[in-house]
């Protein structure tokens, strides 16, 4: 199998109280499991496509035969998503960025606050399913988000965005509802206590190399 599901690099209870190890052990181990297996499935017999790496094939989905373009979009988006997300938390982690991420933050966007007010607004102005982004985009900070497991590597005509992702928050039902039910204001609040700043930096400062 090309792909696999990577092992989450803390213990599923060790984002509690902000996100409870039920969900984290459904989440990580039901859901992001099936994107890979459906990945894998769809991927099965086309040797080429199966040797690319996932990024590289989410950006040329183009060339994805027909058959299973749909496949490989919500099974490899999904994929891509979740491994990107659980990086993105970590235990005793939240706080505020630090050095050139928080200069560039509140230089695109005048404080935190504001920069969180319009991250969660992001969240919760996408109808259904989908992801809120911050991105870097021709070296500067963006906010945007996509539907379904869509993804800013896809690009725009596929996704609506484009650019590097250094933060996401998964707003599908399952990334919540065991512990917030329908109020997904409240979990994206809550979500701001497992942000792992540093990776997020990190990530912020390769794409703007």
């Amino acid at each position: 199998m090309p792909h696999e599901l990577p092992a989450l690099p803390y213990p599923k209870e060790a984002l509690e109280p902000h996100i409870d190890a039920l969900t984290m052990e459904i989440h990580h181990g039901r859901h992001h499991k099936a994107y890979v297996d459906n990945l894998n499935k769809a991927l099965a017999g086309n040797t080429a496509l199966e040797a690319k790496a996932l990024p590289a094939l989410l950006a040329d989905l183009a060339s994805v035969p027909d058959a299973i373009r749909g496949p490989v979009r919500n099974n490899g988006g999904g994929h891509w998503n979740h491994s990107f997300f659980w990086k993105l938390m970590a235990p005793n982690a939240g706080g505020a960025p630090t050095g050139a991420l928080a200069e560039a933050i509140q230089r695109t966007f005048g404080n935190l606050d504001d920069f969180k007010a319009k991250f969660e607004a992001a969240g919760m102005g996408r109808f259904g399913s989908g992801w809120a982004w911050l991105l870097v985009q021709g070296g500067k900070l963006e906010i945007a988000s996509t539907a379904n497991q869509d993804n800013p590597l896809m690009g725009k005509a596929v996704a609506g965005c484009e650019g590097r992702p250094i933060l996401g928050v998964d707003v599908w039902e399952h990334a919540y509802y065991l512990k917030y039910q329908n109020k997904r204001a409240d979990y994206l609040k809550a979500w701001w206590n497992v942000v792992n700043w540093t990776e997020v930096g990190n990530l912020y400062a390769a794409a703007v190399k």
